[in-house]
């Protein structure tokens, strides 16, 4: 004999704590400040002049443009006795 089966109602899952459900709500920290700095002409020309002979060479070494003419310039007084 066939018996119906009743109509149920499909199973719940088990409640889950609400905490493990959503994402952490810590503030997130601000991001850090930037500052720029810009050079005026005249603290430009100073950092250049207190410079050492071995910077310079430096600079001239990695393509520095202004180094090198700097570096030809000195090598020229020198052979003028400057």
């Amino acid at each position: 004999m066939i018996t119906p089966i009743p109509h149920t109602t499909p199973a719940q899952a088990a409640d889950q704590p609400t905490a493990a459900r959503q994402p952490s709500l810590q503030p997130t920290p601000p991001p850090a400040a930037t500052d720029t700095v810009t050079l005026t002409a005249a603290a430009t020309v100073r950092q250049e002049l207190a410079e050492t002979s071995v910077q310079t060479a430096r600079e001239a070494s990695l393509g520095d443009i202004q180094a090198k003419n700097l570096l030809v310039r000195e090598a020229a007084d020198k052979k003028l006795g400057l």
